[in-house]
Formats: C-alpha cells, sequence, structure tokens
C-alpha cells in the first residue's frame, strides 16, 4: 500500500494540530508511503473558539480559513454521521444534506466539545458561537448609547450593568473583556466608567477551584480593580424583563445577561456508533485507540483520556489537546510498522487567563513552587497560548 488515507473527523484545536503532527511524523520518518489526509468539518474554518468572548466585546475575527492553514490536504465541508469501522467506512452528510461515503486506513476524531446552553425560558445571551457573541456586542453597545441618552438614575445604571453567569475561564475572561471595552465606550459617550457593573456569578466558593486557594484570591482582587464583582455559591436562575434572578433571592437590574456554563462532550459522537462513556466521551486507551477499533483514534475534549501512571484524566482545554495531538503522529507511525508506541502523559500544572486590554494573569507550578505572572508579560504569554494553538506559532515539542 504506497497511499494511507488518513480521515481527521474535527478541525477544532485537536484536529488541526492532529493533522501537524501526523504529517511531521512521516516526514521526520523518511516514509515511503504517502499519507493523503482528508478533513471533514461542518464549516470551511478553523474557529478559534476560546476566543469567543473576544467578539463579544469588540470586533475581532477568530476565524482561520483551513485552505490557508493546509495546502496540502482535502477538506471537505460536512458532518460525519455512522463510522463502520469494520469497513473503514465513514459516513457523511455535505452542506446540502446529501449522502457520501468515505473510505480510510486511519481515522482520527476530533469533534471537541459543545458550550453548554441554559434552558430557553432562562434568558440572556449564551456565548456559543460567532452570532451569539455579535448579538452580546451587538446588545451592549445599544445598551450604552440608551444610557447616554437616559434620564432616570435607575434605568440608566440598570443599562450599564452586565451579568456574567459561569465563572470557569471562559467566564472570567468573558467577564473581563466585557468590563475593559464597556468602560473604553463609556468615556466615548461622556458616561462615568465607574457606573459599569460587571458581575460573574460563580457557584462555587471561590474562583479556580483547579489551583490554590491564593490564585483563585489573586484572580478576584485582579478582577475587581478591573470592574468585575464576583458573587460566589450563587447561581443565576433566569433573566426577564432585564431583572437576573439569583438562587440567593437577589434580583440583579441588568441591561446584558451572558451564560457561560462550561462544556459537554460533542453530541454528534452518539451517531458516529463509538464507546462512549456515560459522560459521553469517546473510550481510548493510553495511546488514543478507540476501544475495539483497530485504526482509529480520539483525542481532544471529545475524549477520555486518562495518564497510565497517575490515573488523571485530562479536562477539556486546547493546551491539553494540543499536547495530545503531538504525541499521536509517533503513536500512528508506531502502529503502523508494530512498533511499541508512546502513551499518554499529563499535562503540567499551568493556567493563563486574559483579564481585559493588554492584561494577564499565568500560574504555573513547578518544582513544588507556585509561580504567578500578571499584567502586560501574563497577556503576552496568553496571547501566545492562543497562537500555538491554532498553529500560528510553532512551538518545539517532544512526542
Amino acid at each position: 500500500m504506497n497511499e494511507l488515507t488518513c480521515l481527521v473527523v474535527g478541525g477544532g484545536y485537536a484536529g488541526i494540530n492532529a493533522i501537524q503532527s501526523i504529517r511531521q511524523a512521516f516526514q521526520k520518518a523518511g516514509e515511503t508511503r504517502k499519507i493523503r489526509i482528508v478533513l471533514i468539518d461542518k464549516e470551511p474554518y478553523h474557529l478559534r473558539k476560546v476566543l469567543l468572548f473576544k467578539p463579544a466585546a469588540h470586533q475581532e475575527e477568530i476565524t482561520i480559513p483551513f485552505a490557508r492553514m493546509f495546502s496540502d490536504i482535502q477538506v471537505i465541508r460536512g458532518t460525519v454521521g455512522r463510522i463502520e469501522h469494520d469497513k473503514k467506512l465513514a459516513r457523511y452528510r455535505d452542506g446540502e444534506g446529501k449522502e457520501h461515503t468515505l473510505a480510510y486506513d486511519i481515522a482520527v476524531v476530533t469533534v471537541g466539545s459543545i458550550v453548554r446552553r441554559p434552558k430557553p425560558d432562562q434568558g440572556g445571551i449564551a456565548l456559543t458561537e460567532l452570532e451569539a457573541a455579535a448579538a452580546i456586542r451587538q446588545q451592549w453597545q445599544e445598551n450604552m448609547r440608551q444610557a447616554a441618552e437616559a434620564t432616570d438614575p435607575v434605568e440608566k445604571q440598570r443599562l450599564l450593568t452586565t451579568v456574567v453567569a459561569g465563572a470557569g475561564i471562559s467566564g472570567i475572561e468573558t467577564s473581563a473583556e466585557l468590563a475593559w471595552f464597556m468602560r473604553q465606550e463609556a468615556g466615548a459617550l461622556h458616561i462615568d466608567p465607574e457606573m459599569i457593573k460587571v458581575y460573574l456569578i460563580n457557584a462555587q466558593a471561590r474562583l479556580f477551584p483547579e489551583g490554590p486557594l491564593k490564585v483563585g484570591r489573586r484572580l478576584e482582587h485582579k478582577l475587581h480593580d478591573y470592574g468585575v464583582t464576583v458573587m460566589h455559591e450563587v447561581k443565576a436562575l433566569q433573566e426577564k424583563e432585564g431583572m437576573v434572578s439569583l438562587s440567593s433571592g437577589e434580583v440583579i437590574p441588568a441591561g446584558l445577561c451572558v451564560w457561560t456554563l462550561g462544556l459537554l462532550p460533542n453530541p454528534a459522537l452518539r451517531e458516529m456508533g463509538l464507546p462512549l462513556t456515560a459522560d459521553g466521551q469517546v473510550i481510548v486507551d493510553a495511546s488514543y485507540r478507540v476501544q475495539g477499533m483497530p485504526g482509529m483514534y480520539s483525542i481532544g475534549d471529545c475524549a477520555r483520556i486518562v495518564d497510565p501512571a497517575t490515573g488523571r484524566a485530562d479536562t477539556m482545554t486546547c493546551k491539553e489537546g494540543g499536547a495530545q495531538a503531538s504525541r499521536l503522529g509517533a503513536i500512528v507511525l508506531a502502529d503502523l510498522n508494530g512498533r511499541p508506541a508512546p502513551q499518554h502523559k499529563g499535562y503540567m500544572d499551568a493556567y493563563c487567563f486574559g483579564l481585559g486590554g493588554e492584561r494577564g494573569m499565568v500560574w504555573t507550578r513547578q518544582w513544588g513552587l507556585d509561580m504567578i505572572i500578571t499584567g502586560r508579560l501574563g497577556w503576552k504569554i496568553r496571547q501566545y497560548t492562543w497562537d500555538i494553538a491554532s498553529l500560528l506559532k510553532q512551538p518545539h515539542r517532544k512526542p
């Protein structure tokens, strides 16, 4: 077999990095067999999903056409349905709903996750996609234009108040970015920037429970300095007619409610016929092989990936998906050649946060010590991680 067809399902962070890793592995090994990579995605572009908060706050392009990223792969715009692993055949629907089949030798499922949505009657706008981000931006900008003309001080304050429900990394970055740009706009409209109120609603007892208590406190202090008020151990229940009701019984008059409720494995996985956990993630071994399906792999948010040395499962972050992808190329090549394949290793403890404007915060633990970087340098590191994830930078990685 002189040419192998590698199907990659999904062009998110894990998908594009998987393509890069597999191509590099074949090139580095000097393989005589050619690798034909076919990417299937419902869109013609890579969406930098972790940056959705940016177009919610200001006009910014966060998509990259696949044609610009990869000149030597085939891109099919469509949605994969059933994968018949015994025949090595994938069924997919194109943009017009027509069904097709594609034969493959190797398949990599990287359909990622979707943003959790509130119930339809809960009101507000969930930050789920580009259209939602644009709607959020239009809403707060219109609120501020109305506030500039408002004569009733109570209504004026309501229009200048935003609630962000959900205090994970997305909620933290969304609230900080909105506070920054709303304050900038306030100055232009001759509104006192101190009237801008952004509330971040956190169901947990503190911010950033994945890290040390002092880091969560430092984050909260920075957010407070930048105009964000964090409310702990409370949930937003509903936005209705400009009022956001909370589980504590409080009601916040607000011109905008933004939901940032975290991630769920992509439900499209259930249609593919893959083995899934109770939570809907693909079951894989320590080398990302899908259980009971030779020649098929899965990485990223859609896969349940556990470090065999520690028993610790990876979380749904693009940094972990990128690290998995960097190892995948060597695994695929080892399996093809009948050699022992590398196994998964957990990512180091490291988290980055954008905090509006050119400000950020980074925490990592090395040699048992907590290291925190803030300010402009923290923002530059955060920006670098965003760029790495979307292949805009090319870091040196070990398999």
